[in-house]
């Protein structure tokens, strides 16, 4: 029985004595990998423009190249800022926008991994660099659009920028290169901006601007400077259009329709900001706002402002809009004397209807006229005769004065004797 217990357990601890002698071998091996890859970066710089081209290479033979993964590990920071960009490359280059920035600090790391695994087999260390650019005399630049064709950029000059020194813009876009139309000048006539107008901006395109400082005393080529923009990023909208205010179901509910604009104008795309007296602003994605009415203040007046957020970031919010008067004191007044005045008079109306429908008043007030009975009739048409009478009694008399005494004196005694006996038949 004992023999059989050693046996396995002499088994076991073989197994366990090659694999750490197999191991011991992978390692010793890997460690010979390692040390027989002596990792050195070399870089230098080319300058384009405003652009310079980072470069660098590294000891690996062709071989080793193609046995392992490389990748490169970049941070870069410009000079006179604290924000450290950090990038993980395959190529052995980067290109670096200088802007209006004077130079750089860049350090660049190898790294090796298998490409099975993507294990780390190797990294080297550091290998750091500094580019120093020609000196920057303008700071805060800055461009908008606004009005959908105007384009304007300003800038301010550096204290130690030289007296002899003149500014000069030009901007390339849509395959055209524009020089500026109009400068912005200081108190010492120097330019500090540039104001463009009917302008047709591509929205694929960027805007290329160039800024060119030259010594007017010195006729070599001067220092230029360049930045990108995106058109819709540095568009500066107009106010709201058609802003109004209604009062609906004891609230009040303000309108507005979104502006022109050189990008997308769905609905979605922009970003509104509701300022009403006395109260907190609002933020808006759809076109109107409506918040209830308590008891407002006098002289209570709403302003509106829009910006793009999700079709695409842009920090520039529009001006105000004017400001439109949601109530006075009179409307005030009206408002609340209608309220008050409204339930009382469907009080009062069904008071009446009752009263009326109990004491039977539209019975008395629909009641007809009797029609006359018969002596009045008579009475009536003996004066009518009585009138007939008279009016023929005139007209005999005024033809019988007509004529001469002489020539109708036998036809007035006929006359009158007609008349008499008419009477007596009367009576």
């Amino acid at each position: 029985m004992a023999r059989v217990t050693v046996i396995p357990v002499l088994i076991i601890f073989s197994f366990f004595q090659h694999k750490t002698l197999f191991s011991t071998i992978l390692a010793s091996g890997l460690e010979d990998i390692k040390d027989g890859l002596r990792l050195h970066n070399v870089l230098w710089t080319t300058k384009n423009d405003s652009r310079v081209i980072l470069s660098w290479n590294n000891n690996l033979t062709e071989e080793e190249t193609n046995k392992y993964s490389v990748k490169y590990i970049l941070i870069y920071k410009f000079f006179n800022t604290t924000k450290e960009r950090k990038e993980r490359l395959q190529e052995k280059e980067k290109i670096i926008h200088l802007r209006l920035h004077s130079g750089f600090n860049a350090k660049v790391k190898t790294q090796l991994f298998a490409k099975e695994t993507e294990d780390i087999i190797k990294e080297s260390d550091w290998t750091e660099f500094t580019y120093k650019a020609p000196p920057v005399y303008i700071q805060n630049l800055s461009c908008i659009i606004y009005n959908i064709s105007f384009f304007n950029c300003t800038w301010d000059i550096k204290a130690e920028a030289p007296e002899d020194i003149q500014i000069f813009a030009s901007y390339r876009h849509g395959g055209k290169v524009l020089a500026c139309q109009q400068y912005i000048k200081n108190a010492r006539k120097k330019n500090i901006g540039c104001y463009m107008k009917d302008t047709h901006f591509q929205l694929q395109r960027k805007i290329h601007l160039n800024i060119t400082v030259r010594n007017l005393r010195n006729s070599s080529r001067g220092l230029s400077y360049y930045k990108a923009f995106t058109p819709q990023t540095i568009e500066k909208l107009n106010p709201p259009i058609n802003v109004s205010v209604s009062l609906e179901n004891r609230s009040i509910k303000i309108h507005w329709k979104p502006p022109p604009t050189i990008g997308s104008a769905k609905k979605k795309c922009f970003l509104y900001q509701v300022k009403i007296t006395d109260h907190k602003i609002v933020n808006v994605s759809a076109e109107n706002y409506r918040y209830p009415f308590h008891k407002p203040a006098k002289k209570c007046a709403a302003q509106v402002r829009v910006k793009k957020e999700v079709c695409i970031a842009n920090k520039l919010w529009s001006d105000w809009s004017e400001p439109v008067f949601i109530h006075d004191e009179k409307t005030v007044d009206v408002l609340l004397l209608s309220l008050t005045l409204f339930c009382p008079l469907i009080f009062l109306g069904g008071v009446v209807i009752y009263a009326c429908r109990r004491y039977r008043c539209l019975e008395v007030i629909t009641t007809p006229v009797p029609h006359p009975s018969d002596n009045i009739k008579t009475w009536l048409a003996d004066e009518t005769h009585h009138q007939q009478h008279m009016s023929m009694q005139m007209e005999i008399h005024s033809v019988a004065t007509l004529g001469t005494p002489e020539e109708n004196r036998d036809e007035n005694i006929q006359l009158q004797k007609y008349l008499k006996e008419f009477m007596l038949e009367d009576l």
